[in-house]
């Protein structure tokens, strides 16, 4: 089921139609398996009705805007895991990465993968803006930035460097490409600064985005909340360098995965305001 979710969502930007069909096999395992209960249904009849009308019936400026305020609400909603009917599968059960490090859970999330399946019924440009400048050696630059960023985080005293090679590293990568960063990349990225965009300067769009982003993870704490505003930077730039969303995805994915095979990962146990926020719930 979950192999499924993860195509569908890797279709989504380049073949809608066939990701919605696997979408819907995969909805169908999701209740036979307990991960969804009949208020995560209740709630995707109404989030059907709303993209229907808004995909084929062209409503007017003022429905449009409503219904992409509810579209985006839900979907911040299903980033934040407050939507109810969703049971996600844990996968690590409060494991630590080293001695050192703080214990953390790791999901499977249901909700969070219907994030770019929303958004895209309200923005057809989810995954790709075609007017976007041209960069070249700007890359470099914020290729850099990934193992620098941690290593400011180390200076910092949250960190420290150590290598580790899980044996649950495939279900991590998977969780954090699908399950974690795709929906967070689409909602802040995709969308927010998207929108953003278009009115004001994109710069200011993007350290908007990037703020909002750090302020997802205050369960974490101060210190992750900071932290994370700087990665959305990256990401930020990432997306609007490229304007491809799977670029930012990419980048985020990066940090995380840096992080974990060559820093401590969360956190080192003895920081504070710096706890994991999790990966699900």
């Amino acid at each position: 089921m979950w192999e499924l979710l993860a195509l569908a969502l890797l279709l989504l930007a380049f073949r809608p139609k066939w990701a919605l069909m696997i979408l819907l096999v995969t909805v169908i395992a999701a209740i036979i398996e307990g991960v969804l209960d009949w208020r995560a249904l209740l709630w995707g009849g109404m989030a059907g009705v709303i993209a229907v009308i808004q995909l084929y019936y062209k409503p007017g400026k003022g429905w449009r805007l409503l219904t992409e305020a509810l579209m985006v609400g839900s979907a911040l909603a299903l980033t934040l895991h407050l939507m109810p009917g969703f049971h996600n599968l844990k996968v690590l059960d409060s494991v630590q990465v080293s001695p050192d490090s703080q214990p953390f859970s790791l999901y499977y999330n249901f909700d969070k993968a219907l994030v770019p399946f929303v958004l895209l019924c309200c923005l057809k440009s989810l995954f790709y803006t075609p007017n976007h400048p041209r960069v070249r050696w700007q890359w470099l630059l914020l290729i850099v930035c990934v193992p620098g960023i941690l290593l400011v985080a180390t200076l910092a005293g949250a960190l420290r460097m150590e290598f580790h090679m899980p044996v649950w590293l495939p279900q991590f990568i998977m969780a954090n490409v699908f399950f974690v960063a795709l929906a967070e990349e689409g909602l802040f990225r995709g969308h927010i600064q998207q929108r953003l965009t278009q009115f004001m300067h994109p710069v200011l769009a993007l350290v908007i985005a990037a703020l909002l982003f750090g302020a997802l993870h205050y369960k974490g704490g101060i210190l992750l909340v900071l932290f994370s505003a700087l990665a959305g930077i990256i990401y930020g730039l990432a997306w609007m360098w490229s304007g491809r969303l799977w670029v930012a995805v990419l980048f985020h994915v990066a940090v995380d995965l840096t992080q974990l095979l060559f820093f401590t990962y969360p956190a080192l146990m003895h920081v504070s305001g710096m706890a994991p926020a999790g990966h699900g719930g």
